[in-house]
């Protein structure tokens, strides 16, 4: 049976990891395959630039939207970034009646309703594994191993650049520009950071994620999304004195009302597994209503981690090259015509419980004050610890607020703010405890 042949769409990092990959596992890849899987043509936008993988044998062009529409080609592989080109070309190559695998999380949770309908309409496949925790198959574990439970709630370290920053604050003591400056230099961030440190990056998996374990449509622009540029050295080290890792968490969550999305830095007990994922790695954990909870870790980017979710897409998509349409998996794991309606509820309504430092004066009735504003709002503390003095006459102080919505919280946080005893801004970050216990 002849090989399956695909045009790869960008040469870079995980393009070329994706060759070597097949290179190096073609008889693997072909036994479990069926058939043999070769890189016949790809696009890049320089043919002269060096190359971490063999393209002998590879056609190579500048031309993306040839590689995608070209009639000798099987399976389109979209690995450049980005969504206004990516869109375009995964579009035209759905429209020439190529499956197509992609590892672009904002091109799905931007997009994805409209690729998956066309996708649809077409009767081809596209395979996005690779979009979310690099080489942990949380996508098919989601969609199809756990298809027997009702998913109750997930929460994941979806960003390694992030993860990294706050392991080495915590761990070297560390401020966060230091450690940003670091991960730039050492390639885990970009020059322009934003989408990491800030969430995107990882609203956009969460988009994913929360659509396929709830079975709704992709809603990136309802994910709320707070960054980690804001925490110090002390909110780490505090944490962890009241039994605590702060992670840069993506949480959705179902209830009653409607679905939670949400990414923000967390505090998490340092006994959940979760909490000691460190480094540049990824981390998802998953509640279900019959297996419990299920923890996958891995690398969450990386050439070959990457290239190696790519590669099982390929494989899924080769495996089912003839099959009936209707019968394949669904996108979102529950099918076209079965999606939920539930609403995502609004920040304000989402209840957690929160850690709070403020730096307040060191005198007698602040306490009091304070106190007074959280009990009007009905916030009840569960601890208070006062931490050295920042000068002769302020303290910070450390508190532990059991769970309440956060519109009550926003509202208290205004009220403490306005105190005359308070200097500048309250510190505020969200508890989980991921847990039953």
């Amino acid at each position: 049976m002849e090989a399956v042949r695909v045009g790869l769409l960008g040469l870079g990092t995980v393009g070329s990891g994706t060759v070597n990959v097949l290179t190096r596992n073609r008889d693997e890849i072909a036994r479990r395959a069926g058939r043999a899987i070769e890189v016949t043509r790809a696009a890049a936008r320089s043919l002269d630039k060096p190359r971490a993988c063999d393209v002998s044998g590879i056609e190579l062009t500048d031309d993306a939207m040839q590689v995608a529409t070209s009639p000798d080609i099987d399976v389109v592989v979209e690995l450049i970034g980005g969504t206004a080109q990516a869109r375009e070309l995964v579009m035209a190559a759905i429209d020439h009646g190529k499956h197509v695998v992609t590892a672009n999380k904002a091109l799905i949770a931007l997009h994805g309703n409209e690729v998956f309908e066309h996708a649809r309409v077409k009767g081809v496949s596209v395979a996005f594994e690779s979009a979310v925790a690099g080489g942990i198959p949380i996508i098919k574990a989601l969609r199809e191993g756990l298809a027997g439970n009702q998913i109750e709630w997930l929460a994941g370290i979806i960003n390694g650049t992030g993860n990294y920053i706050l392991t080495e604050m915590q761990a070297a003591g560390r401020d966060y520009a230091d450690v940003l400056a670091e991960a730039q230099a050492l390639g885990y961030a970009e020059a322009d950071p934003t989408f990491d440190v800030e969430g995107i990056d990882a609203a956009h998996k969460l988009t994913i994620l929360a659509s396929i374990a709830f079975g709704h449509p992709l809603q990136f622009d309802k994910v709320f999304t707070e960054g980690i540029s804001r925490l110090t050295i002390d909110d780490l080290h505090y944490a962890a004195d009241l039994g605590y890792s702060i992670k840069h968490l993506g949480i959705a969550r179902r209830g009653a009302d409607g679905i939670e999305m949400r990414v923000h830095p967390t505090l998490v007990p340092e006994r959940r597994l979760i909490a000691n994922v460190d480094g540049v790695l990824n981390a998802v954990l998953v509640q279900g209503d019959a297996v419990g909870p299920t923890l996958y870790s891995g690398a969450g980017a990386g050439a070959e981690p990457t290239a190696s979710a790519v590669v099982a897409d390929l494989v899924d998509v080769v495996r089912m090259l003839h099959g009936d349409p209707v019968h394949r998996v669904p996108y979102l794991a529950f099918q076209p015509d079965a999606l939920s309606d539930l609403p995502v509820v609004r920040m304000e309504e989402v209840e957690t419980a929160y850690y709070l430092r403020m730096l307040v004066e060191d005198r007698p009735g602040v306490l009091a004050d304070i106190s007074t504003i959280l009990a009007r709002e009905g916030i009840s503390i569960e601890a208070v610890v006062q931490r050295e003095a920042r000068g002769e006459s302020h303290v910070h102080l450390v508190m532990l607020i059991h769970r309440v919505k956060e519109g009550r919280m926003n509202a208290a946080l205004a009220g403490i703010e306005a105190l005359p005893a308070i200097e500048g801004s309250v510190m505020r970050i969200r508890v989980e405890s991921l847990g039953t216990d």
